[in-house]
C-alpha cells in the first residue's frame, strides 16, 4: 500500500507546489509525486527562450518572458486535467501575476501598457469559472538566508549573476502574495520541518497533512 491508500488521499487530486526561487519546489514536486504515485508537472526552464535574455536585460524581455510562461503554464493545466488529475506540479499559474508580473511593473522594468495586457489576458484566461484550479496548494517557506544559501549551492549562472537584493525582494513579496491568495485551499510547509533529500520517509507527515486537508475540502464541496 503506497501513502496514497494509507491516508485516502482522491486518486484524481492535483497538488500544485508554490514558493520563491531556491525554495525546493523541484525537489517536493518528485519526491511527493513518488510517494503518493503520482505524476509530475514541471516548469520548463531549459527550452524557455527567454530566460536567459530576460536575466542580462529585465527592462526588454520582461513582458516576453511573462506571457511565454502563461501560455505554458496554461496548456498544462488544462492537460492535467484532461488527463484526470493525479498529478504534482511544480509552481503554480497564480505566481507570474501575482509576483513576478506586478514586480516588473512596479520595480519599472514593465512598462504599464505591457503590465495591463498581461493582466487582461491572465484574469480572461484563469479568472473564469471555467479554469480547473488545484485542489491544494502547498507553499514551502524559509527564513530568506536559508534560501539564498540554496540558490548559491546549486550554482546556476544566471541566478548567480542576479543580485541580492532582487531574491530578496521577491521573498518579500511571496510572503505577501500567499497570505492574500485564496484561489484554492493552503497547506503551507517550513523546509526546516523535513529533510527529503536525505531521508525521503520524512515526507509522510506531510503527507498526512495533505489527505485532511484534501479530504476536509472535498466535504465542504459536497
Amino acid at each position: 500500500m503506497n501513502l496514497r491508500e494509507k491516508y485516502n488521499i482522491p486518486s484524481d487530486a492535483v497538488i500544485t507546489i508554490a514558493g520563491t526561487v531556491g525554495v525546493g519546489k523541484s525537489t517536493m514536486t518528485k519526491v511527493l509525486a513518488k510517494a503518493l504515485n503520482f505524476r509530475t508537472s514541471f516548469e520548463k526552464v531549459d527550452t524557455n527562450p527567454y530566460l536567459d535574455k530576460f536575466y542580462a536585460d529585465f527592462e526588454r524581455w520582461s513582458f516576453h518572458l511573462q506571457i511565454y510562461f502563461l501560455a505554458e503554464r496554461f496548456k498544462e493545466q488544462k492537460r492535467i486535467f484532461e488527463y484526470g488529475g493525479g498529478f504534482v506540479q511544480d509552481r503554480s499559474i497564480y505566481e507570474d501575476t501575482g509576483i513576478f508580473a506586478k514586480m516588473h511593473f512596479e520595480k519599472g522594468t514593465m512598462t504599464k501598457v505591457d503590465y495591463e495586457t498581461y493582466t487582461s489576458l491572465f484574469e480572461a484566461m484563469v479568472m473564469t469559472p471555467y479554469f480547473p484550479h488545484p485542489d491544494l496548494l502547498i507553499y514551502l517557506e524559509g527564513s530568506f538566508e536559508e534560501i539564498l544559501k540554496r540558490i548559491r549551492e546549486r550554482g546556476r549562472p544566471m541566478e548567480q549573476q542576479t543580485p541580492i537584493e532582487y531574491w530578496k525582494e521577491m521573498y518579500d513579496r511571496y510572503e505577501q502574495w500567499i497570505n492574500e491568495f485564496n484561489a484554492c485551499p493552503i497547506l503551507r510547509i517550513n523546509i526546516n520541518d523535513y529533510d527529503i533529500l536525505e531521508d525521503e520517509r520524512s515526507i509522510e507527515p506531510i503527507v498526512k497533512k495533505i489527505a485532511y486537508m484534501l479530504n476536509q475540502y472535498r466535504r465542504l464541496k459536497k
